[in-house]
């Protein structure tokens, strides 16, 4: 029996869900993706010590994801597993009056919802950015001039070998899509939110008002992975990409959005190749053209 056919027996019997040679464009916001290896949905603490303990001995590679969203994956998919967090890792809870508990397995929208109900501030500047809890807090995303840092206070995660432990304050190490966690190795479980007590007729309104104006501006009627690259420091990545007459450029599926050139969408049947390829073209263009280096925010993985 081999490595991965180990890991997959002992995540079964830890109580995970295990599917093998899963397609990963049913799991990213791009739609694109070839086969990972193993893919296991974890639902407990226990389960997951146990997990990365034995991958660790067994040399296996993990990746976690949250909602698929800032990442691309290679058209030959992932080798060894990728992780999903779901069950204990979804729920968000009350730990104290203004203070939130966030499995990281937790979409944003359902953390802002939590808030919104509850009558607390904060939050508002995440609802309608498409990911996990746990993703957020792994690049520290923002928008509209507001960051996770802003509200981030402490993350618990399980290191590479199985170990619990947390982070909080300074130690998060967080600034411009980052985070002590895009560099250690370790895996989010938990986030823990500052929060402000609020009103909720006023919450509700902002969090309208922001989504009004994201629907306005991204195409988020095609999928896409986000806003593609950093923001270069005195400028936007695309007034750039739009000033270079880049908007509705194609690479086979892969196109940059008409509404917004910042965002690379799949207009059908795009692959991780299309959007690389497209990808070289834009930052080629704009470094020509304007002597900026574009950076890129999207991950790519496999």
């Amino acid at each position: 029996m081999n490595q991965i056919d180990q890991l997959a027996q002992a995540a079964e019997q830890f109580g995970c869900k295990v599917c093998r040679d899963e397609p990963m464009s049913l799991h990213t916001t791009f739609k694109i993706g070839g086969p990972a290896d193993l893919f296991i949905t974890v639902y407990n603490k226990e389960a997951i010590k146990e997990l990365y303990r034995l991958a660790s001995e067994l040399f296996v590679p993990l990746l976690p994801i949250g909602n698929g969203s800032n990442m691309l994956v290679s058209d030959s998919g992932i080798r060894g597993a990728v992780v999903a967090l779901n069950g204990d890792f979804r729920k968000i809870a009350l730990a104290e009056p203004n203070v939130v508990e966030c499995g990281a397995g937790a979409t944003l929208a359902d953390a802002c919802l939590f808030a919104k109900v509850n009558s607390l501030t904060g939050l508002e500047f995440a609802w309608g950015i498409p990911g996990a809890a746990g993703g957020a807090a792994f690049m520290n995303a923002g928008a509209y001039n507001c960051e996770m840092k802003s509200v981030l206070t402490a993350c618990t995660h399980v290191t590479k070998s199985g170990e619990i432990s947390t982070l909080t304050g300074n130690e998060l190490q967080l600034g411009y899509r980052h985070s002590a966690y895009t560099d250690n190795g370790c895996t989010i479980l938990s986030l823990t939110l500052q929060l402000q007590k609020g009103s909720k007729e006023l919450i509700t309104a902002s969090m309208d008002d922001l989504f009004n104006r994201r629907k306005s501006k991204q195409p988020l009627e095609l999928p896409s992975a986000g806003s593609v690259f950093k923001r270069p420091e005195g400028n936007f990545a695309g007034t750039l990409i739009e000033q270079c007459g880049l908007k509705g450029r194609t690479v086979g599926g892969a196109m940059v959005s008409q509404k917004h050139a910042g965002f690379i969408v799949n207009i059908g049947g795009a692959t991780c190749k299309d959007v690389l390829n497209l990808i070289d073209i834009i930052k080629n263009t704009v470094y020509q053209q304007t002597n900026v280096a574009l950076e890129c925010e999207v991950k790519t993985f496999g």
